[in-house]
């Protein structure tokens, strides 16, 4: 059993790989617990979209791919929000057309710009691609990320629950709506090499999920999902590797079965775990309205 679990640290791309998939594992469900209790979870889903665009122009520039698909993904949440504020039109449909948009416009910078971007890669995922330079840099952003939440929990706890009464005590709720799209932006682009753009959004969802079911408290929810994130993302690099699967989907896979335990046998929310509710039978229940009747 131990050779099974040091077998694969015997190679490099295996530890960058494990590495990477610890990082973004803890990172992903801290970001999508806010988007499950705001109910925006579709959102990671739509940005992660958007920044197909940028990562095109940033290959053909020749620069960090960071800066462009950042630049494209904020770009494509505050399209979403001026939408919203400018029309009818509601923030469902803003996101299917801004997704749809900003996907297509991708596909065709890259045609147009003939980049030479492995899109199967950009889609799917290659952590096991990973180097340390990438490494690093997803351990900076998460860093940043994490260390800003911990700073202005009790600011993103009251904007997330009630945006109307953080406004009305004086909080820049523009200002945290801009660093909470800032954050997912980030969050997304750094996930992308382990998991891939169609992907991320169950990471990001998916072992939040699964805490939401198994704890009460915002805090315990994002630390229960960061520690089932990292397991997920170990247990399916380690699958990967022993059964020749691709790894961004062997991660989600594990995930979303962690997720179906948690609905069927969470002490509090399974639906096994649930007492069923005792009804009188039809006997009985006609024995007591003959009683109540004559009582």
């Amino acid at each position: 059993m131990l050779n099974l679990l040091l077998e694969p640290l015997n190679y490099e791309f295996m530890r960058n790989a494990i590495a990477i998939g610890i990082l973004v594992g803890i990172l992903c469900p801290v970001v999508g617990s806010y988007l499950i209790v705001q109910r925006m979870a579709l959102l990671g889903d739509v940005i992660a979209h958007c920044v197909l665009p940028g990562l095109s122009i940033s290959f053909f520039l020749g620069i960090d791919i960071l800066i462009g698909a950042f630049a494209s993904g904020i770009l494509g949440a505050f399209l979403i929000a001026w939408i919203r504020s400018q029309s009818r039109v509601k923030v469902d449909a803003a996101m299917a057309l801004t997704f749809s948009t900003f996907f297509a416009l991708g596909v065709t910078l890259i045609t147009v710009l003939k980049n030479k971007l492995d899109l199967d890669s950009f889609l799917f995922g290659d952590v096991l691609g990973v180097t340390p330079q990438d490494i690093q840099r997803t351990l900076v952003i998460a860093g940043l990320i994490l260390l800003t939440v911990k700073l202005f929990y009790k600011e993103l706890l009251f904007y997330t629950f009630d945006k109307t009464g953080a406004q009305a005590i004086g909080l820049p709720i523009n200002a945290i709506y801009f660093g909470f799209m800032a954050a997912i932006t980030l969050t997304i682009i750094v996930s992308m090499q382990a998991v891939g753009v169609i992907l991320v959004i169950s990471l990001l969802v998916g072992p939040a999920l699964t805490a939401y079911l198994l704890v009460k408290e915002l805090h315990q929810m994002m630390i229960v999902g960061a520690m089932l994130g990292a397991i997920s993302s170990v247990s399916g690099v380690y699958l990967s590797y022993y059964y020749n699967l691709p790894s961004g989907p062997a991660i989600v896979l594990v995930s979303s079965s962690l997720f179906l335990l948690a609905l069927l046998f969470s002490p509090s929310q399974g639906i096994l775990a649930r007492s069923p509710q005792l009804e009188p039978s039809t006997p009985l229940k006609n024995r007591l309205n003959f009683l109540k009747r004559h009582d």
